[in-house]
This record gives structure tokens, sequence and C-alpha cells, in this order.
């Protein structure tokens, strides 16, 4: 798995694996709880 950290602007925080979006900090209106991102990666 490669990771990549691109900068943005405006608080968004957004997780994509192979093109596909399972986190959207913008769209959620909050961060993710402990362990929520790699249960995401983990089931996409």
């Amino acid at each position: 798995m490669n990771v990549e950290l691109v900068e943005g602007s405006g608080g968004v925080f957004e997780i994509d694996v192979a093109g596909k979006r399972i986190f959207s900090k913008k769209s959620l209106g909050r961060f993710p709880a402990y362990q929520e991102i790699p249960t995401l990666i983990a089931t996409s």
C-alpha cells in the first residue's frame, strides 16, 4: 500500500483508497474516531 499526503486548505481531511473516498471530514463534519481509518481501509 502506498500512502500520499496531499496538502489542502480549508480544514479538509479526506482519505481515498484505490480511487474511492472512504472518509471525508468535510461531508461528515468530524474527524475520524480512534481506529476508524484502519477499519475502513481493511474493509474497502
